[in-house]
């Protein structure tokens, strides 16, 4: 049983009633790396019940840099299992499925999207992540986006705006081009998270081969100060948008 006292400094913040629909609150994650990792715990630290985590990978060694859950003694186990246990260790009350599984074209139609209050993308592969765009903006769910988290050093050049309005983003252009042009585009606006430097790799070129990930192009270099920042903000947009319609 959790502690009581947990989310004291929380509830002294927002109110009891914004605690109370915290915990009410379901949001899924697609993808936890970099990025998704840091959300899960951002939301599960901040009072947010129920979690469900979505990825197909295992930690690999490669992940020990900017992965939450990613240490010298948890690498080979699958990441939802070994995020769920830590989430859990900080609020044994919350609800965490762990479903490991890639979203895809195959999968897709085994999430009901609308069965949660929040939808949020912090996958790589960019042709699933159109796919989890178009179809999460077709939702009910709010739905938030991380665009690409490598290539950035300067964390303080972390934005926040609307998925249209992301400018300076390679992969945020890349969505919209290929949207453009198969006719196909979102149904409702959403916000994403991006940073618009990008950097060159420096590095060994032969460093980019060490993950065996068909689903990406290219493996680019990422810092965690960087790509935690993304997925705490990501988190920080959930919370702020049930502060902002519960205090009126």
């Amino acid at each position: 049983m959790a502690d009581s006292n947990i989310f004291n400094r929380s509830e002294l913040l927002l109110g009891s009633d914004v605690t109370d629909a915290l915990s009410r609150t379901k949001v899924i994650i697609f993808g936890i790396g970099g990025v998704g990792s840091w959300c899960a715990e951002g939301l599960v630290r901040s009072g947010v019940g129920s979690v469900t985590l979505v990825d197909p990978d295992v930690i690999g060694a490669t992940n020990v840099n900017r992965q939450l859950m990613a240490t010298t003694s948890t690498i080979g186990r699958v990441k939802v299992e070994a995020l769920r246990e830590r989430l859990l260790d900080i609020n044994p009350e919350a609800c965490v499925e762990a479903v490991r599984k890639a979203y895809c074209e195959d999968t897709a139609g085994e999430f009901d999207l609308d069965g949660y209050d929040y939808v949020i993308d912090s996958m790589d592969s960019l042709k699933d992540k159109i796919l989890l765009i178009l179809t999460a903006s077709r939702s009910s769910a709010t739905f938030f986006c991380s665009m690409g988290a490598a290539l950035k050093v300067d964390p303080t050049k972390v934005k926040v705006a609307e998925f249209w309005q992301v400018r300076g983003c390679p992969l945020g252009a890349a969505i919209r081009k290929k949207m453009k042009r198969a006719g196909t585009l979102p149904e409702k606006k959403f916000l994403c998270v991006y940073d618009d430097e990008v950097l060159p790799n420096r590095g060994d070129s032969s460093l980019q081969g060490v993950e065996d990930d068909p689903r990406k192009a290219q493996i680019n270099g990422s810092l965690v100060p960087v790509t935690s920042i993304f997925g705490m903000t990501i988190a920080g947009l959930v919370v702020k948008d049930i502060y902002k319609r519960m205090v009126r």
